[in-house]
């Protein structure tokens, strides 16, 4: 397995095999010397101004009026993983994780793409972005992130619909990299769908 790096391109072509068609997806990744690897059972979403109401496909409003003043919020996500050991042993046996092979995540890569094939950042969608988190998976465990940053909703392509409001969708690929107790590295991705657009307050 190749290390993760900031920044790193994910395929245009994988995505779109696993994302058109579906709001979303996950893939899991168990190549490498570890013994350990992540399961990306749920992938969901929220709008920034209603972080509560998580859904399998997201609604995103480049521009909220809140108090007749126009704001802008980040949209954000949250997934939920399972640890799996790549020997579990017969079925029936007792053989559970250790606290080796535990996986901690610490970074995050966003990307977006469209089915349509316009795909420039900047222009036809957003910029790809990077974060940073820090959680460790020993059974099961939910983690929030941003999924679209605020920023981005003031840069082409989104800060355009506050004047021609034509809505378009994208898939989200997300992508979590980590490692567990030993060092071993560790990524999983999953896909979402969303779709922009100035939507009423």
């Amino acid at each position: 397995m190749t290390k993760a790096v900031w920044g790193a391109r994910i395929s245009l072509a994988g995505a779109l095999a696993c994302a058109v068609m579906v709001s979303s997806c996950g893939e899991v990744v168990r190549q490498g010397s570890g013994s350990s690897y992540l399961i990306l059972t749920s992938l969901q979403a929220a709008p920034g101004n209603k972080p509560g109401s998580l859904g399998s496909f997201l609604l995103s409003d480049v521009r909220t009026v809140v108090d007749n003043v126009p704001t802008t919020f980040n949209d954000v996500g949250q997934a939920s993983f399972e640890l799996a050991l790549k020997d579990a042993g017969p079925t029936g046996s007792a053989n559970a994780p250790s606290q080796n092979n535990g996986i901690t995540l610490t970074q995050y890569h966003v990307q977006y793409v469209r089915s349509d094939g316009h795909n420039t950042p900047g222009v036809d969608v957003p910029f790809a972005f990077d974060g940073a988190l820090t959680q460790t998976v020993s059974a099961a465990a939910s983690v929030g992130f941003t999924l679209v940053r605020n920023q981005a909703k003031s840069e082409a392509p989104l800060q355009a619909l506050v004047l021609n409001n034509i809505p378009f969708t994208v898939v989200a690929q997300v992508t979590f990299y980590g490692h567990d107790q030993t060092g071993h590295e560790v990524s999983v991705s999953g896909n979402i769908e969303i779709t922009f657009a100035d939507f009423g307050d």
